[in-house]
């Protein structure tokens, strides 16, 4: 289920690893390929976010939001995030210690890691075109944009087909859940 809170403690943390500052084109990648991780290690992402291809490539939908400020969060994001000039995201909080990150599991910081030592070097444009190249669920939307269903990301994860239904099964019913709750605020 998507939490606001926990989609900060994410952008956080991958911020603080990168100096504080980022661009938000090379943030959305990261997470992205870390709730893609997460999906190829557990069987679900960890920000709960729908998946959608976008011109620039794959994206989670409600972080975008969130980034773009075209979506006001409620004091999750803001308490964690600010923006910077030139399409860049910083943290509000100059060097955060763990204790801090209380939505995010130990495995959950572990694949963040692992995302961001596989990606983190990479310019907004390298991994932008890395995820062009190698996350097969993506295809050019033609300037529009549509869902990326779980199916496809764990076929392009190398799952077996029953292992691919069983998963996208349990993310619907999961979704599901989370329109339902949304439903009820």
């Amino acid at each position: 289920m998507f939490c606001e809170e926990k989609v900060a403690q994410i952008a956080a943390y991958l911020l603080s690893k990168d100096g504080g500052r980022m661009a938000y084109l090379k943030l959305m990648k990261l997470m992205y390929l870390a709730d893609r991780e997460a999906m190829n290690r557990f069987g679900e992402p960890l920000s709960g976010d729908r998946m959608v291809a976008m011109p620039h490539g794959p994206v989670l939908s409600r972080s975008l939001d969130l980034m773009n400020g075209t979506v006001h969060g409620d004091d999750g994001w803001n308490r964690w995030i600010s923006d910077a000039e030139n399409y860049e995201l910083r943290l509000q909080t100059p060097a955060p210690v763990r204790e801090l990150f209380d939505e995010l599991s130990d495995a959950d910081l572990s694949v963040l890691d692992n995302v961001y030592d596989s990606f983190g070097f990479m310019t907004k444009w390298q991994i932008r075109d890395y995820t062009h190249e190698q996350c097969a669920e993506w295809t050019d939307p033609q300037g529009g944009s549509f869902t990326i269903n779980p199916e496809n990301v764990f076929r392009a994860l190398g799952k077996p087909e029953h292992l691919v239904r069983a998963l996208s099964d349990r993310m619907r019913e999961l979704s599901e859940l989370d329109r339902i709750t949304d439903g009820l605020k």
